[in-house]
Formats: C-alpha cells, sequence, structure tokens
C-alpha cells in the first residue's frame, strides 16, 4: 500500500530498489522523447529502470494508487510519439531487461525479456542455424519489446510477415500489477481468445510486455541481393507488380524516391542518385533464391535503367546497398525534423498513392520524401521541416510543427483511406495519428476498443492519449 505521506516521486523511490529511480533533470530529458520528432508539452515526473518484472509490478501497482500516467520505452526508436512522455508521468524503462533468457534450436523459439536489441536476437539465433526474421530498419538499435509494443514490420515483411507473426507467447504486466501470461510454445494453438495477438500492436496501452517467446525460423542458406535504377518511381513499381506477378515471394522489396537517394548520397557518400530517379533493393533467399534471382533480374532488366546483383550478404557490394537503405532515414534527419508517416495501401494502387503524394508536396510546398516496402504496398512518406518548426499545429499537441505540414499529413493519410489502405502500417498510432483513427476504424469499432482498453486499463494510467 502506497504510503500518502510522500510525494509521488519519494514513492516510486521507495518501490524501486537503489538507482532504479531518477528525477534528474539530464535523465528525464535523455528519456523523454522518442524518435518521432514530437515534444509533449509539459514535464514528466521521473524515470523508473526496471530490471525484473518485480519492477515492473512496483511501478505500475504504485502509478494506480497515485493516479499517475505511465509511459513504457524501451530504445525510444518509435516513430509515433507513443514513448514520447507527456506532462508528470513516469517514464518506464525496459532497456536494462535485456536477457536472451532461452535459444531452443529443438523448438525453434527464443525466450527474451522486452529490452533485447532486434539484432542482437537474430545474431545469437544465426548462431545455431536459425534466424528472428522480423528485420524493422531500426533493428541495430531497437528492442524486441517496442517491436512487439507496434506490431513492428520492416525489410523482410513480404515474405515473413510482421512481428506478431514471430510471437507465440508473452508475459504481461497489466495496469494494476497483475502478471498474466499469454500464448504457448507451439505454432499452433487455439484454445480461448488470442490474448497474445490483442497485446501485440497494443502499443503499451493493454499491459507492459515483460517477456516473450518468439518463433525463430532455419537461417536462409543463400540470398542473393539485386539493386535496379529506374527512371520514375512509378517504373519501379510497375516493375515490383510484374515480379510478384510471377508467383515469386521475394524476402525484401525496398524502394527509394530520387529526393531520398540524393540525401543518402549527401550523408554517406554513396552516389545512388547518379544512376536514376529511383532505387529497388530487392532480395531472394532460401535454396531457391539463384533461380528466383535469375527471374527477377530477367524483369529488372526489361524495365530499369541499371542493374547491380551480389551473390550473398557477406559480399561487400551486397553490404554496402543495404546500408543504403538502412541510411535512409539517418540522412533525412540531418536535412531537418523529420515526421514519418506510415500508410499501408493494397499492392496494386502503391504507384497511385507514390503519385498523390508527390502532388501533395508539390500543392503544400512541403519537403516529402518517399521510401516504400514496395512488395506490401507500405510507404513511408517522411515530411522534413525546418528545425526551428513554425506555428499552426493541432491543440494539445505541439504548436512547434508548421500548418503545412499537418495540411500534408491530412491529405496523405486521406489518400490511404480513399485508396483503400490504413493510416499507419507498421509505426502505429502513437500520439500523432489519434486524430485519424476513427476515420478509419468507424464509430462503433473505435468504440468497442476504446471500451475493450478500459477493461485493461479501468484507471487509464497506462500511455494515457496514445493509441485508441
Amino acid at each position: 500500500m502506497t504510503d500518502r505521506r510522500l510525494t509521488a516521486g519519494e514513492a516510486f523511490a521507495a518501490a524501486l530498489p537503489g538507482g532504479r529511480w531518477s528525477q534528474d533533470d539530464a535523465v528525464v530529458d535523455a528519456h523523454r522523447l522518442d524518435r518521432s520528432g514530437w515534444h509533449p508539452p509539459g514535464r514528466p515526473l521521473g524515470v523508473a529502470f526496471a530490471r525484473t518484472v518485480d519492477d515492473v509490478r512496483a511501478v505500475l501497482r504504485e502509478a494506480v494508487a497515485r493516479g499517475v500516467p505511465v509511459t513504457v520505452r524501451g530504445a525510444g526508436t518509435g516513430l509515433a510519439g507513443g514513448a514520447a512522455a507527456p506532462d508528470g508521468a513516469v517514464i518506464l524503462d525496459l532497456a536494462g531487461m535485456n536477457r536472451i533468457r532461452e535459444l531452443s534450436v529443438a523448438d525453434a523459439v527464443a525466450v527474451v525479456e522486452p529490452g533485447v536489441i532486434t539484432d542482437d536476437l537474430d545474431r545469437a539465433a544465426r548462431a545455431v542455424g536459425l534466424t528472428y526474421s522480423p528485420d524493422p530498419a531500426s533493428s541495430a538499435i531497437s528492442t524486441v519489446g517496442g517491436n512487439i509494443a507496434t506490431n513492428a514490420g520492416g525489410l523482410r515483411c513480404a515474405k515473413y510477415g510482421v512481428t506478431r507473426e514471430s510471437v507465440l507467447g508473452l508475459d504481461v504486466v497489466l495496469a494494476d500489477g497483475e502478471l498474466v501470461s499469454t500464448g504457448r510454445r507451439t505454432v499452433k494453438g487455439v484454445a480461448g481468445y488470442d490474448l497474445t495477438g490483442l497485446f501485440v500492436g497494443s502499443e503499451g496501452t493493454l499491459g507492459v510486455v515483460v517477456g516473450a517467446t518468439l518463433r525463430l525460423r532455419p537461417a536462409p542458406r543463400r540470398t542473393v541481393t539485386l539493386a535496379a535504377f529506374f527512371d520514375s518511381f512509378g517504373a519501379a513499381v510497375d516493375a515490383v507488380t510484374e515480379i510478384m506477378a510471377t508467383g515469386i515471394v521475394v524476402a525484401m522489396a525496398e524502394l527509394l524516391d530520387g529526393p531520398t537517394m540524393r540525401a543518402v548520397d549527401a550523408a554517406t557518400g554513396s552516389d545512388l542518385a547518379t544512376s536514376g530517379q529511383a532505387f529497388l533493393l530487392v532480395q531472394t533467399d532460401g535454396a531457391g533464391a539463384g533461380d528466383e534471382a535469375d527471374a527477377v533480374e530477367a524483369v529488372l532488366r526489361g524495365r530499369a535503367r541499371a542493374v547491380r546483383r551480389s551473390a550473398d550478404t557477406t559480399d561487400p557490394a551486397a553490404a554496402e546497398l543495404l546500408a543504403a537503405r538502412r541510411a535512409a532515414l539517418p540522412a533525412l534527419e540531418r536535412i531537418g525534423r523529420v515526421l514519418i508517416e506510415d500508410i499501408a495501401v493494397p499492392r496494386s494502387r502503391l504507384a497511385r498513392a507514390a503519385a498523390r503524394i508527390a502532388e501533395i508536396g508539390a500543392d503544400t510546398g512541403v519537403q516529402i520524401f518517399t521510401i516504400a516496402h514496395a512488395a506490401d504496398g507500405n510507404l513511408h512518406p517522411i515530411i522534413v521541416v525546418d528545425r526551428t518548426g513554425g506555428a499552426g499545429g493541432p491543440a494539445g499537441e505541439t504548436d512547434e510543427i508548421p500548418a503545412e505540414a499537418w495540411k500534408a499529413a491530412d491529405l496523405i493519410f486521406q489518400t490511404a483511406l480513399d485508396l483503400g489502405g490504413t493510416v499507419t502500417g507498421e509505426h502505429g498510432i502513437g500520439a500523432l495519428k489519434r486524430r485519424w483513427l476513427g476515420a478509419e476504424l468507424g464509430t462503433t469499432n473505435h468504440s468497442l476498443q476504446q471500451r475493450l482498453r478500459r477493461l485493461f486499463d479501468p484507471t487509464g494510467i497506462l500511455s494515457p492519449g496514445r493509441g485508441l
């Protein structure tokens, strides 16, 4: 039971072992924002550094007793404002819960804590002939828990699916501090409701993930990388459409537009933009990677200005091409403040979406750079604004983002819905997309989901102002 004689800060300090609570300004400032570029008003209460499940339970129990909001944080790589802590919130930092507790070759599963870095898990799996398939562009720095919270996608989703397809079971601390386990260790299982699937992508609004049982897959014996350069983004999309029509399921089909290529060149010293106005990176993998790459290359050579091919991911040329794709966001962050949108449309409408995004940029005068996971119709139109910001942001969000940037975002999201798509393919709703969610879900669906949230968190302490 909480001691009402203590201040909130003193109470959280008393609930945790020494050194796991801080209200130091520098510490709070280092943990209060994520990668979305959004700055919530006010100031968080402090940072709780969880090292154990008991730490998480203690923080949530104290938060419920005092009505203090909790923002859960992994590596802070979120792109929708979900880990940007509001005024008076406790930042629950899970980065220190970073142990791989088990890696079973026989069952092809890993049991991990939420702070494990995505690439670290994949490296550990590959050391025993397996792989962890989810591959967000931030995999070198993002955590498994954060990936689960947003149902992160990434570069290999076209073949292996998003994070949900690799999560078999979860350990979750509910808002009142109760620990529950969902799912199982088996690939199959339909006993009861799919609570595991419900927690995946819930953005910390239903509970705090403190452990995960994850599906691993055999590491591909071979990977072939192809890079193609086109005269236009639309021409590259047409090539992807033709590739998919052959029945080949590529492991990766990443597409960068001309402005993004030039930004990468400026940041890394590469020369992508000298070869065309769109850059398509394709990978095939597995036992049939060579034959599939031959078929893909035939399509590309019939449509592209230039094509490069590398035999495997250990080839320096292949590593350089992959690095260029992963360098896209850091390159744009050098230019200004980035607002990373995340729409998805049916693959057959990808070219129409990209053309409309270009029109929106021209009409609003806003710089928009477009990256796409082309094989699954997921577009990232990245708005870049001056770091000094401007006026006109929606009330209660921020007044630092220029009005024309919000207008461009409005039009981008409307484009996605008009084309039968979604306002977020993999980054989540967070804080920045809540005002567009109702338009996608509809009144009845939205209300049902809000009631479900209140069932799990009746006092509303978990990630308030995020998600629904």
